[in-house]
């Protein structure tokens, strides 16, 4: 099997976080452009990292389905939990890991001289490897298209710039304080709660020069759990999972809840009156002008589909607890959400829907 990504990809690094843990062996194979332009998209049918070729000859993409899949093909040692409440609460953390923090995550890596100098260097050395030009003229070309697209064109600005990087601060110190009890989000071995949070916390925040000095600095808990997860292994880790929802959870379900939720509704309403931008208020801070993400209608739907799908015992406890951190309401807001983001149910073995700019992301 080869995973084609890159070693600074937000994605990648989630998604072989996964297979190391799972002990599935793997070839990695550095992207190049011909390969994310070209050859990902007609095996795929998306344009995104990581893209997985299977040894049959099919290829996978988006790293949430290619973990579901799988979870189906080797299900010794599940990533997740076999209490229902917990498996919906590592949904939604990996949900909010993959499209929340992705902001905040690209604004810490391209709006900082010192991290993006440093990951134009690096993407250009690495993508750019089949295109003849200059180095300087690959650093400079790929430096200025990331801060244009994704944080210019993602809404940070002089008036969002405090709440983006505040994000990015508060899950540090709620998963910090959780990480002096336990190794791991939800007890002592990981679930897809960690995985997910590999994403925006590995390869960006710990690595980039800007965000790791804060963690390091203010969150060395969290830099610990990095490597720790990072260092898992499915046949060594035996530990137990805690009870329930625990309480030093609660903090970031009402950030998810006041963030995610909020921009998941108000995309989703966006994207059913065929805006192509919208704007939407989060924790008294006005974003406007943000891209309407087909993609991100689908993740609303998936997340109310399983939802709902919880028996009602599950659901019921559940639902105090959800409701409590304001999080209900935003995740049923919109009634029945119908995303016909991928009506024939191929993920992750591409699909019939536009494609899907997930990453050069990084």
């Amino acid at each position: 099997m080869k995973v084609y990504g890159l070693k600074c990809s937000y994605f990648t690094g989630k998604l072989e976080s996964y297979l190391r843990y799972k002990e599935i062996p793997y070839e990695f194979r550095a992207m190049t452009v011909r390969e994310f332009t070209k050859t990902i998209p007609a095996k795929t049918g998306a344009m995104q990292m990581p893209a997985v070729e299977l040894d049959d000859g099919r290829w996978m993409t988006d790293t949430s389905p290619i973990i579901d899949w799988f979870e189906t093909q080797y299900p010794a040692h599940p990533i997740l939990p076999e209490d229902p409440a917990q498996a919906f609460i590592c949904r939604l953390v990996e949900d909010y890991a993959d499209e929340w923090m992705w902001r905040s995550a690209m604004h810490y890596r391209w709006s900082y001289p010192e991290s993006a100098k440093l990951l134009a260097r690096q993407i250009a050395d690495e993508l750019t490897t089949d295109v003849r030009l200059p180095g300087w003229l690959k650093r400079n070309r790929t430096e200025k298209r990331q801060f244009n697209n994704f944080v210019l064109g993602d809404g940070v600005n002089d008036r969002t710039r405090t709440n983006v990087e505040q994000g990015y601060k508060t899950l540090l110190k709620v998963l910090n304080n959780i990480f002096e009890t336990r190794r791991y989000v939800l007890g002592d071995r990981p679930t897809l709660a960690d995985i997910g949070l590999m994403g925006p916390l590995f390869r960006h925040f710990s690595m980039d020069p800007t965000p790791a000095i804060i963690m390091r600095e203010t969150a060395p808990g969290v830099m610990a759990w990095v490597y720790r997860v990072w260092n898992a292994r499915a046949s060594r880790e035996h530990g137990e999972l805690v009870s329930g929802i625990p309480d030093d959870l609660l903090p970031l379900l009402k950030e998810i809840g006041e963030t995610h939720l909020e921009a998941l509704c108000a995309n989703a309403e966006a994207f059913a009156k065929g805006q192509e931008r919208y704007e939407v208020d989060i924790q008294g801070t006005p974003y406007t002008d943000l891209p309407v993400s087909h993609y991100r209608v689908w993740c609303l739907e998936m997340l109310q589909k399983r939802y709902k799908a919880l028996g009602e015992n599950a659901r019921s406890g559940l639902s105090k607890v959800l409701e409590e951190q304001g999080c209900v309401e935003p995740l049923l807001r919109l009634p029945d959400v119908r995303s016909g983001y991928d009506p024939e149910g191929k993920t992750p073995f591409g699909h019939s829907s536009l494609p899907v700019f997930k990453e050069i992301k990084s």
